[in-house]
């Protein structure tokens, strides 16, 4: 579980630095910015709803600060 989270995140890293250099070479005249971008937004939900639906299954618990 640790390893996919792992990989996603750097998909999402990977993504948005994509964007960076995409913004800095051409200067607005392409669209591949704002794809790399779409991406990294698809990338962030779909790790987002990943994790709703491992929570729900028991493949994961939540942590936190115990009540009792």
């Amino acid at each position: 579980m640790r390893i996919l989270v792992v990989l996603a995140f750097l998909g999402i890293i990977g993504s948005l630095a994509s964007a960076l250099v995409y913004l800095m070479r051409d200067k607005g005249g392409t669209n591949r910015t704002v794809n790399a971008l779409t991406v990294r937004v698809g990338l962030s939900i779909a790790l987002f709803l990943f994790v709703l639906f491992a929570h729900h299954m028991g493949w994961i618990e939540s942590t936190g600060i115990a009540t009792h």
